[in-house]
């Protein structure tokens, strides 16, 4: 919650991340006529556009402020928001794509959550609903000096903004503060997350009774290799293998 207040609303969408189009393209063909849902809709960055396309999204969220940035948008106002922890789903009903982006499943900070809000998507999906994560690989954390970071992520004459990272590779924890730098003063935006492998997704989705249907490098389909920055994965229900024949 105090990563997601009013500070961060304001700021979320003033960095454009340049593959929104490609986002919604993506899971526009995965929930063929929908249903869909949102873990955690935030400001409706992709929410809003994927309901412009012809698909019903609803979502969920924990954070007043950004959901009313949402509201503030156009189309905001027709989308159905729950509030509440995403791990939970505390909704009714059946979809036919079930997503969340941006490392946002690593905002939930143990891995029992994590399982749990598996678990819990799988029993709102139809019998032929996806889940799709996109998630980082955190290969990169592993070849830091001291675990820890800073990163430029934008210098401009009239403002510097800085990634300040520190990786805890036990708990798979990073905590991070993206500190913002104008003539008007400074401004912090922390955030914790727990990161997890794609594998250990896999196992997740095992534990909740899915299965992994396709990972990807990227919203365009690029292939996932071993220099792979971020995956998309997407997961459906496992069916069960068909009964042994004995003759």
């Amino acid at each position: 919650m105090d990563s997601f207040g009013a500070e961060a609303a304001d700021d979320y969408d003033t960095v454009v991340r340049g593959d929104e189009a490609q986002t919604v393209a993506f899971l526009h063909e995965l929930a063929r006529g929908g249903p869909a849902l949102e873990l955690a809709i935030g400001t409706g960055r992709i929410g809003i556009p994927l309901a412009a396309s012809g698909i019903r999204v609803d979502g969920i969220d924990q954070s007043p402020a950004m959901v009313a940035k949402l509201r503030a948008k156009p189309g905001g106002e027709a989308i159905s928001v729950t509030m509440g922890d995403f791990a939970d789903v505390p909704l009714e009903g059946k979809y036919r794509l079930v997503f969340l982006v941006y490392n946002t499943l690593f905002n939930l900070l143990t891995q029992d959550d994590q399982v749990r809000c598996f678990e819990n998507v799988a029993r709102h999906l139809t019998p032929d609903g996806v889940f799709v994560v996109e998630a980082l690989v955190p290969a990169f954390l592993f070849r830091l000096r001291d675990d820890q970071y800073v990163d430029a992520e934008r210098i401009a004459t009239d403002e510097v903004r800085l990634d300040v990272g520190r990786h805890d590779p036990v708990a798979q924890r990073l905590d991070e503060s993206h500190v913002v730098l104008t003539s008007q003063g400074l401004q912090l935006l922390p955030i914790v997350t727990r990161y997890a492998w794609p594998s250990e997704l896999d196992l997740m989705a095992r534990i909740a009774g899915l299965r992994l249907l396709d990972r990807w490098g990227g919203w365009e389909r690029e292939p996932f290799t071993a220099t792979s920055r971020n995956h998309v994965s997407v997961y459906g229900v496992r069916r069960q293998p068909p009964a042994r024949l004995d003759y």
